[in-house]
């Protein structure tokens, strides 16, 4: 495997964990918590996940070839929650951001060792591709977080279901894993 295809490999991954995460965070909400705001000023995880998909299909649709910031996106209507009621919103919630994350994963199986060289746009501003790869998993790892604290909050301490190493759980997940931090 070439070292680019190593480092793309790893991208890859890495969203993926950061999908994988938040979708655990998110199974937990009903269609009222999802879209509830903890203090009216913060974003509640549907219009998050509206935002991270808008994004995503900004940044990487057409990723080689055009400026990641579309002029058909629209960056502040992200930010308004204006899904439908009810259960129907919750569904509107989650295909917004799923379409995000599948064309960022579209984008990322279509590249190539030789795109890695290449450079990129965001905002007129020119970025390597490894660049533009860093940049997008930092930023949702940032609202990946966001999600699951806000979940976190919204379902309480009886009902959370942790998506990582719980408290006092990590002699245990080691011990699944055959590890020992000793040798």
């Amino acid at each position: 495997m070439s070292a680019h295809r190593v480092i793309l490999a790893g991208v890859e991954s890495k969203f993926a964990e950061i999908r994988k995460e938040s979708e655990k965070a998110i199974g937990q909400l009903d269609a009222v918590a999802i879209r509830r705001s903890l203090d009216g000023d913060t974003n509640s995880v549907a219009v998050t996940m509206k935002h991270v998909g808008g994004n995503l299909r900004s940044r990487f649709t057409n990723f080689l070839t055009e400026d990641g910031e579309k002029a058909w996106r629209d960056r502040e209507g992200e930010f308004v929650d204006d899904f439908a009621p009810g259960d129907a919103g919750r569904e509107q919630a989650l295909a917004a951001g799923d379409a995000g994350w599948n064309v960022l994963e579209a984008t990322l199986a279509s590249l190539t060792d030789a795109d890695l060289e290449k450079s990129i746009k965001i905002r007129g501003v020119p970025h390597s591709v490894a660049q533009a790869l860093a940049r997008a998993v930092a930023h949702m790892a940032y609202h990946q977080g966001q999600i699951t604290l806000i979940a976190r909050i919204l379902v309480g301490p009886a009902r959370w279901n942790t998506i990582s190493i719980p408290r006092g759980g990590t002699a245990q997940r080691h011990s699944e894993m055959g590890f020992d931090p000793r040798k």
